[in-house]
């Protein structure tokens, strides 16, 4: 999810309709390097404009290609294609000329126009050298962090995880009395294998509960929110951390996020911003109950 995701392609392509959408030089490509891939009574769609929609419904990171030949663009395009055909619709009824169309499309403009200053402004400021001093601190912080593979048996009562216990020292295999007796229908039938996970992940009470306990370990019953909980340890291992490549998408949308909240910290230190909305205001204390009087003999 983008902290400040592009508007959707019927608010891009109509956000500026009363004195040019999609009129003018057609032909000459909005981005360096763009590719027209379809035209709509006249008006250009490009590559760019496809792009957009798929960041702006989260179909890829900002940062990430988009195939022209892939099943995804060519859905994205057409639905680009149907917004144009809708908004042009619209204005060929002439419901932009409404007070109402006229500030929904004000506030698309402001939208976009927010955007392409946290494109211009906040973006650049994001070098390499930032991203990589934050992935390193990253990796840093991995290389103190366990990972836990464990197995989970839920139950609904204590006597039922008892029971589990019973039958897990008497040699029978955590898999098998997972799949037959757990509750949890998330991972029994995978003989309640969760994977691999750090405690920090984890609900507190399992967290607690596999602590330091070493690989091969079985700890509870244990109650949760679920039931009662018996668990294995699989193994323990260092987190592995994600490559730089892996982890830049999510770095950049920090970065992106830290940047804009320090330009709108600065611009709303600089404006005359008037709030015009009455404090809210505290609930009243309750009135305390008046004692039942008694009624004379």
């Amino acid at each position: 999810m983008r902290l400040f995701s592009p508007t959707s392609a019927l608010l891009f392509a109509c956000a500026l309709s009363l004195s040019a959408c999609g009129r003018g030089d057609t032909e000459r490509p909005p981005e360096a390097g763009d590719r027209a891939v379809a035209e709509v009574k006249n008006q250009t769609i490009w590559a760019s404009d496809v792009k957009r929609e798929a960041v702006a419904q989260g179909l890829v990171g900002e940062g990430e290609p988009l195939d022209v030949s892939s099943d995804l663009f060519r859905r994205v395009l057409d639905e680009v294609i149907d917004q144009k055909l809708l908004a042009g619709e619209a204005e060929r009824r002439g419901l932009d000329n409404s007070a109402l169309a006229q500030r929904r499309l004000e506030a698309t403009r402001e939208r976009i126009l927010g955007d392409m200053l946290v494109e211009s402004v906040v973006n650049r400021t994001i070098s390499d050298e930032a991203i990589e001093t934050i992935y390193r601190e990253q990796v840093r912080q991995a290389e103190t962090k366990d990972e836990i593979r464990s197995r989970l048996i839920l139950s609904r009562t204590r006597p039922e995880a008892d029971a589990v216990v019973g039958l897990l020292a008497q040699g029978a295999p955590f898999e098998a009395v997972a799949k037959e007796r757990s509750i949890d229908e998330a991972t029994r039938f995978s003989g309640g294998d969760l994977g691999y996970a750090t405690l920090d992940v984890l609900p507190q009470a399992y967290a607690t509960a596999l602590g330091d306990q070493p690989a091969g370990s079985t700890v509870g019953p244990f109650q949760t929110e679920g039931g009662w909980a018996v668990m294995r340890i699989e193994d323990r291992r260092k987190e592995t951390p994600p490559t730089l490549e892996q982890a830049r998408p999510q770095i950049v949308r920090y970065l992106t996020y830290e940047g804009v909240r320090q330009l709108l910290e600065q611009l709303r230190g600089k404006a005359d911003v008037e709030i015009r909305l009455e404090e809210p205001r505290a609930p009243a204390a309750p009135v305390p109950a008046q004692p039942a009087s008694k009624t004379a003999p």
